[in-house]
């Protein structure tokens, strides 16, 4: 006889926003414990837009919007980078006219519409019990919306910035820290040859962790991030002094994309917004590289010190995961099919003070993480401020700080 195993329910993976390294083993932990539990895994694709763009219509091609997730499709993409289901920033709460699926363009023609009605019908006809959505927290706001429409949604953070809410580790954050390391310390060979400054643009639009930590340890001088405006000729004046003081006379600066100039704003590429109403980010570090060169002369004897400027961007999304974003996505799909089992649902799975937990999902939508800057950063070193380490979290600047 044919084997007729019923399942038990069916636990639906979608991953939104950028890509990080981490993501795949998140999706295989995920998929072979949900497989061996006895459920059916679905992969949502391209985020929100998959489940958005699917067809209610079992002759219907939905080849583009989601998949079966076995072992053997999540076993060979388990260790890379990246993620294999794709990624999008679709928004179906505030969908552009123009991004309407065409079989529902009769129905939502504003500017701007919600689909949300569409969303949970199409999850119901997947069959979908649990949706489990593994991204920041634009990704993740919208997870809470459909948990409050009645949705089971167990969420899993992710993203480079590491600035989710209610939690100290977001996917993604060490392999950025430690490629923004890697490509410092390379880079110092050139800055030194040169006797240059050395300016690295790294990523961080509103929190300032991935400047903050690899300054921490040791990869720069200075860093500028989101949570404080600085002072160019301050910045430049400490620059300055620490390349005249080295030795191999050079020094590093890392910028946040989000920094900004006192009195400034934000720097954008152009002026394009995706749906959740960011523009892309981009020229912070051109323009800290082209003021601190003609405000050199002024610290240094009359004598202009050139700069070398490099943004590093997608090379710190790019490739494999690292160890930590190897063991810490696997925990993670590991507590929320525990929390599955046990039944649980709005919940958010984190690493709070070196331990795993969850907690209630809507802390994505009630408060905001990013660097205090009293107390982890110095405004006349612009720097890391060095306090007792003692029973500090691992990454040390906590998720209520």
């Amino acid at each position: 006889m044919a084997n007729t195993k019923k399942i038990k329910g069916v636990i639906a993976i979608l991953t939104g926003g950028g890509d990080v390294p981490g993501l795949n083993p998140a999706i295989r932990a995920i998929t072979i414990r949900a497989n061996r539990e006895g459920y059916k895994v679905l992969g949502l694709r391209r985020g929100w837009a998959g489940i958005t763009e699917l067809v209610r219509d079992k002759k219907a091609d939905n080849s583009k919007c989601y998949m079966v997730l076995t072992n053997d499709i999540v076993n060979k993409a388990g260790r890379t980078g990246g993620t294999f289901l794709h990624s999008s920033r679709t928004k179906p709460s505030k969908m552009p006219k123009a991004h309407v699926p065409e079989h529902l363009k009769d129905s939502y023609n504003k500017d701007f519409n919600d689909l949300t009605p569409e969303i949970i019908k199409n999850l119901e006809w997947l069959g979908v019990d649990y949706l489990i959505p593994i991204g920041g927290d634009d990704t993740l706001s919208y997870g809470v919306r459909l948990y409050k429409e009645g949705v089971k949604v167990v969420a899993i953070p992710k993203t480079m910035d590491n600035d989710v809410p209610g939690t100290d580790y977001c996917i993604g954050f060490s392999t950025c820290v430690t490629r923004t390391i890697h490509m410092t310390n390379n880079l110092r060979t050139s800055a030194g040859s040169h006797e240059r400054i050395l300016v690295m643009e790294v990523f961080g639009r509103y929190a300032g962790f991935t400047a903050m930590l690899p300054a921490m340890a040791g990869s720069a001088n200075r860093c500028v991030i989101p949570e404080y405006q600085f002072d160019i000729n301050h910045l430049t004046e400490l620059l300055v002094q620490d390349r005249n003081d080295n030795p191999s006379k050079y020094s590093v600066v890392l910028v946040s994309e989000g920094a900004m100039f006192k009195g400034g704003e934000m720097v954008f590429q152009d002026s394009e917004k995706d749906m959740f109403g960011h523009a892309k980010l981009g020229g912070i570090g051109d323009l800290i590289s082209s003021e601190i060169k003609a405000l050199s002369a002024n610290y240094n004897h009359g004598k202009t010190i050139n700069i070398i400027n490099q943004k590093l961007g997608y090379l710190v999304r790019g490739g494999d995961p690292d160890a930590v974003d190897s063991i810490v996505p696997m925990a993670y799909g590991n507590l929320a099919l525990d929390l599955i089992l046990g039944g649980f649902h709005g919940r958010l799975v984190v690493l709070k003070n070196g331990r795993y937990d969850d907690v209630p999902l809507d802390v994505v939508t009630n408060s905001k993480k990013i660097v205090n800057v009293d107390k982890y950063y110095n405004i006349k070193r612009l720097r890391p401020h060095y306090n007792r380490f003692e029973m500090k979290p691992m990454f040390l600047m906590a998720a209520d700080s």
